[in-house]
């Protein structure tokens, strides 16, 4: 490490000593999220081999309406982050304490009616999405659906939790019980697949049962309470009142609302997304659907540096350092984008055989494809993550939003459409993987450059009562 990190500092990437504060939070972050997207992936591969494409499809249109509900959860989850870490970083614990204890009621409001509208729902709403890419696709589609749902609001709280650990400096624990989770899903989901033969309804109970393990290991350190002697959260969820605080519910809405909208408008565009790849037929929404898992795979590196950067940034802001905010924030863009560059070259270097896990032989040439264009996005992706992390920390969260809509709604959205109704086809698609990339990370970077997102924060910041 110290080698590497002599050689970034050469290269004007970060200081030695910011990298090890970055590196500290980020790869704990890094290997939770490949824990998840691995699961994820599993999943999807797991039923391509067992059941074909169409079940691949299938998945892709319930995971559609799954990725809406935990968009919420991790909208919801960046107004705790933001919140939590400047109150920790003015030495406010109670008030920290308050924050955490409001976000897990907003959770338990928002997650339990969305998941009971998928579960009973679940066949006209994937149909509606799906119904161009045939009968079976659909049926495994609203099969999955109607039993993942129950899991949404486990993956609320777990979300939470996530977050407010995230927020005081702890990314380790997290680490440790979400990659457990991961591994209960992937080996539960392989028994259940194969072994009992339930084939998409054994990817979904895994799932379900996964993210509920998680819930429970998570809820003696929330409540304040260690692992053997760690992992206890100094800002935890209290008995005492006051159990509904409406001074901090409007700030939690208030940083969250834009992070929600944001997250919302990318959930609410796959729909349109997927229906357009129906149209090309099963072999397209599985080639489509196994490259964005691949990028989200790609990407988990930058959610180690988007929390960073939401931790460090929101910490020194909240102890009223703005200059040190803005360092940790520049070195952290340049690091991510760094890293991201060496894993596109990677995948690039192996998009085929990548895609081959997910499609039958005689589907690969347009798989590949499809991987190989998410692949030169992630580098667009990373610097957007990290850039929205810096903002997160601040509280400014409407820019990221603005730029989601203009990216989703304005270019990527009507790229793909030109496809169905011209001769450049798929190539649409193509084209709106690199859009939804590309457009928010000149945005966010902007936004960065200006400085404004310190004046923002401003309004958020506590004063410091620490040492």
């Amino acid at each position: 490490m110290s080698r590497i990190g002599v050689a970034l500092e050469a290269a004007g990437v970060i200081e030695q000593r910011r990298l090890r504060a970055v590196t500290d939070l980020a790869w704990p972050r890094v290997i939770t999220g490949f824990a998840i997207m691995s699961k994820q992936a599993v999943d999807l591969a797991l039923v391509g081999i067992a059941l074909g494409s169409a079940a691949v499809a299938g998945l892709a249109f319930a995971g559609a309406f799954w990725l809406l509900g935990k968009f919420l959860a991790i909208g919801l989850a960046g107004g705790t982050v933001a919140l939590v870490s400047q109150q920790y970083g003015a030495g406010n614990d109670a008030q920290a304490s308050l924050v955490v204890k409001q976000s897990v009621l907003l959770a338990a409001v928002v997650s339990v009616p969305t998941a009971a509208a998928f579960a009973l729902a679940a066949e006209p709403l994937v149909a509606l999405v799906g119904g161009d890419a045939g009968a079976a696709a659909v049926g495994d589609g609203a099969l999955y659906l109607s039993i993942a749902a129950l899991g949404l609001p486990f993956e609320f709280v777990n979300m939470i939790a996530s977050r407010t650990y995230a927020a005081v400096g702890d990314t380790l624990t997290p680490m440790v019980i979400r990659s457990l989770g991961a591994t209960i899903n992937v080996v539960l989901s392989a028994a259940l697949i194969f072994g009992a033969g339930l084939g998409v309804a054994g990817a979904a109970i895994g799932t379900v049962a996964s993210l509920a393990a998680v819930t429970l290991a998570f809820l003696p350190g929330m409540v304040g309470r260690s692992y053997g002697g760690r992992g206890s959260l100094p800002v935890p969820v209290r008995a005492d009142r006051p159990h509904l605080a409406l001074g901090t519910l409007r700030e939690l809405a208030s940083v969250s609302g834009p992070l929600i909208g944001r997250r919302l408008a990318e959930g609410i565009v796959t729909f349109p997304l997927l229906t357009i790849a129906a149209g090309f037929g099963p072999v397209v929404v599985a080639a489509y659907a196994a490259a964005r898992r691949i990028r989200a795979l790609m990407d988990c590196i930058s959610w180690g540096f988007s929390i960073a950067a939401s931790t460090l940034v929101g910490q020194r802001l909240g102890a009223d350092d703005e200059p040190e905010a803005t360092a940790y924030g520049a070195a952290i863009l340049r690091l991510s984008a760094a890293t991201s560059l060496v894993t596109t070259v990677v995948v690039l270097a192996v998009a085929r055989p990548i895609a081959g896990v997910f499609v039958e032989p005689a589907e690969l040439d347009a798989a590949t494809v499809f991987v190989r264009v998410a692949a030169l996005s992630a580098v667009a992706l990373a610097i957007k993550a990290s850039a929205t992390g810096v903002l997160r920390g601040a509280g400014d969260t409407r820019i990221p939003f603005y730029a989601a809509l203009l990216a989703l709604y304005v270019f990527a959205l009507p790229a793909a459409a030109l496809g169905r109704v011209t001769a450049i086809g798929v190539a649409g698609l193509y084209a709106a993987l690199v859009f939804e990339a590309a457009i928010p990370a000149l945005v966010t970077g902007w936004r960065f450059r200006s400085g404004r997102w310190r004046a923002v924060s401003r309004q958020y910041r506590p004063p410091a009562t620490g040492d």
